[in-house]
C-alpha cells in the first residue's frame, strides 16, 4: 500500500483551500478526478480525512496532522524546484516574503525586481507574531520582521533601528506640543494594534518599566484603522516613527524621557539560507542604503 504524489497533492490542495472546487481549479484538474484521488487514498487506509459540510470542506483531526506533514512536504518540493531555477542565474523561480509592514519592504522587493525581473515575487503583510509563523511553517522563504525572538531555527540580521511615537488628531489640545512625556498617556485612550504586534508589546513594555497604569485601550487589527480611529478623535496612537508617513489629519508626537526601540531584522530560516533565491534576498536588502 503506497501513497502517490497524485493522492498527496489533492489531499493538500483541498486540506488548504477548503473546498473541492477551489482545490480542482488550482491544480488544473477536473473536481471528479480530484475528489477520485480523495477518495482513493481515504479507503485505502481506511481513515477520514474531511467533514463535508454542504459546500464547506475541513479537515477532520487526522486531516489536520497529515496536512502539518504535506506542508512540509511540499515545501521541500518547492526548495528543490528553486534550487534548480537557480542554476538557470535567478531567470525564474518563485520567492514568498513576508513583512511586519509594507513601509519597511517595498525599498527591497523594488531593488530584487530590478535586478532579477524573472523571480516571481509575492507579499504578505501581518503583524510580527504572523509573519514569524509564516517562516516556522514555510510559507514564507524570507522576512522582514521586527525584535525577532533567538530561535536556533533562524538565521537573521539586524537591517534598521526604529522607534515609537504617539500622534493625535489635529485637533487635539497636544497637536502643537511636538513631544510629551510617557507617563502623560496613563489618562489616555490609547489606540493600539492587536496582541501580537511588536508595537504593542514596546510600548506596554515601556509602560510596565515605568511603572505607568495602563489606561483604556482601544484594539484594532491594522495599521490603517488606528490611523483612521486617531483622526477620527477616538484616542492617542501610538506607532513605530518609519511607519508613520505623511497625514495632514494627525500630528505626530515623540515621546520624552524614554527610548522605546525596536530593531528590524532580515530574516530566513536556517537550514534555507543556502537557497540561491533566498541569498539573493539577503544580499539585495544588506545592499540597501542603511542595510547592515
Amino acid at each position: 500500500m503506497t501513497i502517490t504524489h497524485a493522492q498527496l497533492r489533492a489531499f493538500h490542495a483541498v486540506a488548504s483551500e477548503a473546498s473541492f472546487t477551489r482545490a480542482a481549479e488550482a491544480l488544473h484538474v477536473t473536481q471528479p478526478t480530484l475528489s477520485a484521488q480523495v477518495k482513493s487514498l481515504e479507503e485505502s487506509y481506511g481513515v477520514l480525512l474531511f467533514d463535508r459540510r454542504g459546500r464547506r470542506t475541513e479537515p477532520t483531526e487526522l486531516g489536520r496532522q497529515l496536512l502539518a506533514l504535506t506542508r512540509r512536504y511540499f515545501g521541500l518540493e518547492t526548495e528543490a524546484e528553486q534550487l534548480l531555477a537557480a542554476t538557470r542565474a535567478l531567470s525564474g523561480g518563485h520567492l514568498r516574503v513576508a513583512a511586519d509592514a509594507p513601509q519597511h519592504v517595498m525599498a527591497a522587493l523594488s531593488a530584487f525586481h530590478r535586478r532579477y525581473p524573472g523571480v516571481r515575487l509575492s507579499l504578505s503583510i501581518g503583524n510580527s507574531d504572523e509573519v514569524l509563523h509564516q517562516l516556522l511553517d514555510h510559507r514564507s522563504d524570507v522576512a522582514i520582521i521586527a525584535d525577532l525572538p533567538e530561535d536556533p531555527r533562524m538565521f537573521a540580521r539586524p537591517l534598521r533601528r526604529d522607534h515609537l511615537i504617539a500622534f493625535v488628531e489635529r485637533s487635539h489640545p497636544w497637536a502643537e506640543r511636538g513631544a510629551i512625556g510617557l507617563a502623560e498617556l496613563a489618562g489616555q485612550r490609547v489606540i493600539l494594534r492587536e496582541i501580537g504586534s511588536t508595537t504593542r508589546r514596546a510600548f506596554e513594555a515601556a509602560l510596565a518599566r515605568a511603572a505607568i497604569p495602563f489606561g483604556d485601550v482601544l484594539e484594532i487589527g491594522s495599521r490603517e484603522g488606528v490611523r483612521e480611529a486617531v483622526a477620527a478623535g477616538l484616542g492617542v496612537g501610538i506607532v513605530s516613527a518609519f511607519e508613520f508617513g505623511h497625514d495632514e489629519r494627525v500630528r505626530a508626537l515623540a515621546i520624552e524621557g524614554v527610548a522605546i526601540e525596536m530593531i528590524e531584522y532580515v530574516a530566513c530560516l536556517a537550514d534555507r539560507r543556502d537557497l540561491r533565491l533566498v541569498q539573493a534576498f539577503l544580499e539585495t536588502v544588506w545592499a540597501l542604503p542603511g542595510g547592515q
